[in-house]
């Protein structure tokens, strides 16, 4: 009790701790210590089409995790819903239960000419045209991922893209928060701007990892693209599809390598 009689405020840093939690409904023990990441709850699955002794840990809300083995590591695939606030959720509450390292794995529009859908996208930053990690840090601080993991997904990316005859971009990305709201005088300053591809996540996953000592890296499959208007948004079109898959693959072979 305070000294007036109240009880103090809740310290939200402190909840959740060695519990199940509240959003991604895990508790410590059910999951590793590297998480890949993609927005959607169904596409958890593909991740699992990957791994051996998988496992269905928990659905609740948009966050789906299963977990499984890839060439001796152990490896979690949580959903995080779309958008920074439901990705930051999914971050902190992992981090809480034991995840360190942290890989998205998801969809992105391509904004430099020549991206073709089906193509991966690995970034080297993302622009923070969102709100949630302004509730974090100034807008100042860079949203960077960690730079070993970035360079191994990198590394990962070239070598599948060439392998299936297509191919692998790096960059700075954007995360922004209102699809719809994206203009098309936004994407052409984007364009000009020189950023490769906006998505809605990764911002959040980068600043949420810095503050709490994780790791963090995405590569994306790209969906379309907003500047040569080509696009691949039919979930049934096998490129797309394949593109997530070779996401995922370039992300599983990173936790090998570098031992997440």
């Amino acid at each position: 009790m305070t000294s007036s009689g109240t009880k103090p405020h809740v310290d939200k840093s402190l909840e959740g701790i060695g519990v199940r939690q509240y959003h991604i409904g895990i508790a410590p023990g059910e999951v590793s210590s590297v998480a890949l990441l993609p927005g959607d709850p169904f596409r958890v699955p593909f991740v699992a089409e990957f791994l051996s002794d998988v496992k269905e840990v928990a659905h609740n809300r948009e966050h789906r995790t299963m977990t499984g083995w890839y060439k001796g590591r152990h490896i979690t695939a949580t959903s995080t819903g779309m958008g920074c606030p439901s990705t930051a959720i999914a971050v902190e509450e992992l981090a809480r239960v034991g995840v360190t390292s942290f890989i998205r794995v998801g969809s992105s529009a391509g904004l430099q000419p020549g991206i073709v859908p089906g193509d991966l996208l690995v970034s080297e930053g993302s622009f923070r045209n969102d709100g949630t990690t302004d509730a974090y840090l100034p807008k100042g601080f860079p949203a960077v991922p960690d730079l070993e993991l970035t360079m191994s997904l990198a590394r990962h990316s070239t070598r599948l893209a060439e392998a299936s005859g297509t191919q692998s971009h790096t960059g700075i990305s954007v995360s922004d928060d209102a699809f719809y709201a994206e203009t098309p005088e936004w994407i052409a300053q984007l364009n000009t701007m020189g950023i490769l591809n906006v998505e809605m996540e990764a911002s959040a996953l980068y600043i949420v990892a810095r503050m709490r000592g994780l790791r963090a890296g995405m590569v994306c499959a790209c969906s379309s693209n907003l500047v040569d208007g080509a696009s691949l948004y039919d979930h049934k079109n096998s490129a797309l599809k394949d593109g997530w898959m070779r996401s995922i693959e370039a992300a599983l072979e990173t936790a090998v390598e570098l031992e997440l």
